[in-house]
């Protein structure tokens, strides 16, 4: 896939006006992800995505602690200037589904199991629990 396959995928997903909102919002959330996703599961999305966004991802520093979903949205809505909460949740389930089509069921789940709860109905998933 090419960046600017990724981009138009990203605008039609999330319904954007212009191929430039929907870069700003891939950027944004990229360059969040980037921070939270390590190891082999981090070298593993860099090969699927375009280099563009791979550079992106790959030039953040993960955290120690990854931030909980909802500073998560926050975080992406940092990069967007005049962002709402509910657009910036918006931007980060469009890009995060994407990329969860991208990457497939197995890198999806490890991801995914490296994160905190709360994540997985970003990346367009359901997060079932145990019954207690």
């Amino acid at each position: 896939m090419q960046w600017q396959q990724l981009i138009e995928q990203v605008r039609y997903s999330g319904r954007y006006a212009t191929g430039e909102e929907a870069e700003d919002v891939l950027r944004a959330v990229l360059t969040v992800l980037g921070s939270h996703v390590s190891g082999d599961e981090r070298c593993e999305l860099a090969r699927l995505l375009p280099v563009e966004a791979a550079a992106l991802l790959t030039a953040q520093i993960p955290l120690t602690e990854p931030l909980t979903a909802p500073a998560f949205v926050d975080a992406v809505a940092g990069h967007l200037p005049a962002c709402t909460g509910p657009e910036a949740r918006w931007a980060t389930s469009t890009v995060l589904s994407l990329i969860a089509q991208l990457a497939g069921e197995d890198l999806s789940l490890r991801m995914l199991s490296e994160l905190p709860r709360g994540y997985a109905l970003l990346f367009g998933r359901a997060e079932l629990t145990a019954a207690a």
